[in-house]
C-alpha cells in the first residue's frame, strides 16, 4: 500500500455529513437533501454497487443531466475507490460508447431518455450493469429501486487508497482527434480542492450556496467538491438547458455566494434583463475559465455584478489550476496598474513557464508554448503512452496554448497553438483580432479562423452574431478594422450567423466553424 498519503476523497462527504447533518447540501427543483440524506443515499448506492461486484479500480459511466443522481454517483464512485468516468449528456450513442470502449467501464449510470446509449455501450461489449434514472427496462436496475433495496454499509466503509489511485476519467473535450481519458487521482484531487478553496473562492463555509449552471462532468463538477468539503450548498438548475431567467431567480432565493462559469455563459447572465430585477449582492465569487474573456464582455459584467469575477486558466489534465485572477484583480478602468487582459498569475503551489520549440524557457514578453509542473497536473491520458509522450517533454506538462508571461508573472493566452494561422508568412492570432471585433457595439458573439488562401497561405474569416435587434455588414466590420489592426491581421471575408457553433461545455471550437464555413463554401 505505501505510506499513508492519501484520503479516500469521498470521506469530504462523510464529514460533512457528521459536521452538518442537518444543512441543506443539494437543492434541485422543489426538492432539498440534507448532507446527511445525500451521504445516506450515497452510501447505499455504494452499498447497491457493491452486491453487483463493483469496487476499487472499476470504471463508472455516467451519461446524465445535472441531477442528483449524477452528483450522487460522484461520491459513490469515490467511496468505492472505483473510477467516475462521466460523459457530456449531449453525445451521441456512438460517442458515449466510445468512452465506454476507452475507459472499459463496467457499470453504467444513464438518465432517462437515454435507453438507446446504454444499448449502443452493451453493443460494443461493456457494462452489463446499467442503473437507470425514471425509466429502467426490464435488463436493467431502476435506480431508486436498488437504493431502496439496498443494505446501510457500516460507518468508515470507504476503500483504502493511495495518492496515486484514480478517481476520475476526466475526458478532454478532444480539439485534436478523439477524447483522451485524463486520469485524475486522490491524491492530486486533494491539492486541487484546497488550492480551489485557497485561490479562487476563499472563506466558502456552510454559509454559502453556490449555483450550478455549467456540465457538472466537467470544471462545475471539479468546483463542487469544495463546496460539499465546506458545507456549502450546491443549487442545481430545474432543467436541462441554462435557463437564465430562473438563474437569477435562484441566485437570489439561496443568497448564491459563487458559481462557476464559462465565458458564454457568464455573457449569457449578464447580457440577460434579468440581472437587474433579481438582487444578486450575495455574489462574492463569479468564476470563469474555459477560455479567454474578451474585454468588452468583461467590462460589461463587471458593471452589472460589481467586483466579484474570478478568472482563472487550466486545462482538464491540470484540472483547472494554472492561474488565477482575484476580484480585486479585475478593473473596469483600463488602468496599466491592473494586468488587463491576463488571466492571473500562477496558482499557489504551482510553477508556470513559457516555453520554446527546444524547451527553453523564454523571457518575460515574448510568446511561447504555456506549461505548467506542480501538484495539480494529471497522472496522464489512461493507456496513452504516445499522448504523454507528447504532453510530458522536459519534466513540464505542455498545454498546447501559447502566451507569454509579464514582468510580474501574469500570464496573458494568446490563443491555441492549432488555432494561430500564418499569413503571408506572419503569425495571425484569432483571439487579438475577436478582442478588437467585439469592441463593435453591434457585436454579440465572434470566432475568427484561418482558411486557406492561394496566394497568402491562408487568410481570417470572421464569423460574428449580431446583438439582438441589432444589424452589422461585412463592410461595416471591414471599415471598423482598418484602423485599429495591421492590415495583415485583418480578416479578408466577415459572414454573419443567428448563433456560433458550441460545444456541450459552452466552447466555441474552431473547427466547427471552420466546418461551417467550409459547408456554406465561404472560401477563397
Amino acid at each position: 500500500m505505501g505510506p499513508a498519503t492519501a484520503m479516500n476523497l469521498g470521506r469530504l462527504l462523510t464529514q460533512t455529513a457528521r459536521r452538518l447533518p442537518h444543512h441543506v447540501a443539494l437543492a434541485w427543483g422543489d426538492r432539498q437533501w440534507s448532507f446527511a440524506e445525500l451521504d445516506a443515499r450515497v452510501d447505499s448506492l455504494c452499498a447497491a454497487l457493491r452486491a453487483h461486484g463493483i469496487g476499487k479500480g472499476d470504471r463508472v459511466l455516467v451519461h446524465s443531466r445535472n441531477s442528483n443522481a449524477m452528483f450522487e454517483s460522484m461520491w459513490a464512485a469515490f467511496k468505492l475507490g472505483a473510477v467516475w468516468v462521466p460523459t457530456n449528456f449531449r453525445l451521441t450513442p456512438a460517442e458515449v460508447a466510445y468512452l465506454a470502449e476507452t475507459s472499459r467501464a463496467r457499470v453504467m449510470l444513464r438518465d432517462r431518455g437515454f435507453a438507446g446509449h446504454a444499448d449502443a455501450v452493451r453493443a460494443a461489449g461493456h457494462c452489463r450493469l446499467v442503473l437507470a434514472v425514471g425509466d429502467a427496462r426490464a435488463d436493467e436496475l431502476d435506480y431508486e429501486a436498488a437504493l431502496a433495496a439496498a443494505e446501510p454499509p457500516p460507518p468508515d466503509h470507504e476503500a483504502e487508497v493511495a495518492y496515486g489511485d484514480p478517481l476520475w476519467f476526466f475526458f478532454t473535450s478532444g480539439t485534436t482527434g478523439r477524447p483522451k481519458a485524463a486520469v485524475l487521482t486522490h491524491g492530486q484531487m486533494a491539492f486541487v480542492v484546497t488550492n480551489h478553496l485557497a485561490d479562487l473562492f476563499p472563506g466558502v463555509t456552510e454559509r454559502d450556496a453556490s449555483l450550478v449552471v455549467a456540465p457538472l462532468s466537467h470544471g462545475a463538477g471539479i468546483h463542487q467538491l469544495g463546496q460539499v468539503a465546506r458545507g456549502a450548498r450546491t443549487v442545481l438548475l430545474p432543467s436541462e438547458r441554462l435557463d437564465v431567467e430562473e438563474a437569477w431567480r435562484l441566485v437570489e432565493e439561496h443568497r448564491v455566494s459563487n458559481m462557476f462559469t464559462v465565458p458564454t455563459i457568464l455573457t449569457a447572465l449578464v447580457e440577460h434583463p434579468g440581472v437587474d430585477r433579481y438582487d444578486h449582492s450575495s455574489l462574492r465569487h463569479v468564476i470563469y475559465a474555459g477560455a479567454p474573456m474578451y474585454r468588452a464582455d468583461q467590462k460589461r459584467a463587471l458593471e452589472k455584478l460589481g467586483p466579484c469575477l474570478v478568472q482563472y486558466f487550466g486545462l482538464g489534465e491540470v484540472t483547472g489550476n494554472i492561474s488565477v485572477l482575484r476580484p480585486d484583480q479585475h478593473s473596469i478602468e483600463d488602468d496599466e496598474s491592473f494586468p488587463l487582459g491576463s488571466c492571473g498569475s500562477a496558482r499557489t503551489g504551482m510553477d508556470i513557464a513559457i516555453l520554446d520549440e527546444k524547451g527553453a524557457r523564454l523571457p518575460a514578453a515574448e510568446t511561447g508554448e504555456i506549461c505548467v509542473r506542480g501538484p495539480a497536473v494529471f497522472a496522464g491520458y489512461f493507456e496513452n503512452p504516445e499522448a504523454n509522450g507528447k504532453v510530458f517533454r522536459g519534466g513540464w506538462f505542455h498545454t498546447g496554448d501559447l502566451g507569454h508571461l509579464d514582468a510580474r508573472g501574469f500570464l496573458y493566452v494568446t490563443g491555441r497553438a492549432s488555432d494561430m494561422y500564418i499569413s503571408g508568412g506572419s503569425n495571425v492570432y484569432p483571439r487579438e483580432v475577436e478582442e478588437a471585433i467585439l469592441t463593435h457595439p453591434a457585436v454579440l458573439e465572434c470566432a475568427v479562423v484561418g482558411m486557406p488562401h492561394p496566394r497568402w497561405g491562408e487568410s481570417g474569416v470572421a464569423a460574428l452574431v449580431p446583438r439582438p435587434g441589432m444589424a452589422v455588414t461585412e463592410a461595416e466590420v471591414l471599415a471598423y478594422l482598418s484602423d485599429r489592426l495591421a492590415r495583415y491581421k485583418q480578416p479578408l471575408r466577415v459572414v454573419v450567423w443567428e448563433a456560433l457553433p458550441k460545444s456541450g461545455y459552452g466552447k466555441i471550437p474552431k473547427r466547427l466553424v471552420q466546418d461551417r464555413l467550409r459547408e456554406e463554401g465561404v472560401v477563397f
